[in-house]
């Protein structure tokens, strides 16, 4: 089983989603700006990749400046409460799968995360090659 946090208006989570199908998996996709979060979900998350409220802000394109959340001194409590009323806040995409949990940027992260590759050539939505035509990573 695959599960993707996705934003589908964000171009690396569409990448890391496409790396996943090309890879021959249906991943469930949890559209958390619409589901939201849960204090126990995102502490979950961030203990199983590794990182921490303050690691896992995303700092642009979110409301995180205007918040105060870029200031030294708040507390990594102070910022989960704000992801929780802010999912946006969330830097993206995690992806859970058997091999572990990981912050998938840039979207060749994913590849870490999978059994099986996509077979190549694989670009990203920009026209960028990820992966050449014999399966070889090009990032």
């Amino acid at each position: 089983m695959i599960l993707i946090h996705h934003n589908p208006n964000c171009g690396t989570s569409r990448n890391v989603l496409a790396v996943i199908r090309a890879a021959g998996y249906e991943p469930i996709v949890n559209e958390y700006l619409e589901t939201g979060w849960t204090k126990t979900q995102l502490q979950g998350l961030f203990a199983a990749a590794g990182l921490t409220p303050r690691t896992a802000l995303r700092t642009s394109k979110s409301p995180a400046k205007e918040l105060g959340l870029m200031e030294e001194g708040v507390s990594d409590a102070h910022i989960l409460a704000q992801m929780l009323k802010h999912p946006v806040l969330v830097n993206r995409p995690i992806v859970r799968t058997s091999k572990g949990v990981k912050l998938c940027r840039p979207s060749e992260a994913v590849l870490d995360l999978l059994e099986n590759k996509p077979k190549g050539p694989f670009y990203k939505e920009d026209g960028e090659l990820l992966i050449d035509a014999e399966g070889i990573l090009q990032v």
